[in-house]
């Protein structure tokens, strides 16, 4: 046989060892993340959590200190986001409405100047 073949072969089962060991032995296990490290789908998942809960119990401050949490930008910057990403996937017309009315509840009232989503 070839050296390059041997190498080569040699080569290739490292690269399954590899891949073996970080699969199945040992494989990455998140711990403890925030909510801040979600993809854009799944934060506009959770910003649509909060549109159904304020919907249901009209309360923005809980609302706000629910979309605190997904990091150092307001809440109504997050509902913002939250709508652009819904408008180009496939969300529903409905999920779109709570959205945007979660939306607007968070623009009134950061314009009202009130600290929404800090902690009392």
């Amino acid at each position: 046989m070839s050296r390059w073949i041997i190498a080569l072969l040699i080569a290739i089962l490292g690269f399954g060892l590899g891949v073996s060991y970080g699969w199945f032995i040992a494989p990455v296990e998140y711990v403890d993340t925030t909510p801040a490290s979600l993809r854009p789908d799944y934060r506009t998942d959770f910003v649509l959590m909060a549109a159904e809960r304020f919907h249901t119990d009209h309360d923005a401050e809980a609302a706000g200190r629910q979309l605190a949490i997904l990091g150092s930008q307001s809440p109504a910057a997050h509902c913002g986001a939250a709508v652009s990403f819904a408008k180009v996937s496939s969300y529903g017309d409905k999920d779109r409405e709570l959205l945007e009315e979660l939306c607007r509840a968070m623009q009134a009232v950061s314009s009202a100047g009130a600290p929404v989503g800090t902690a009392p």
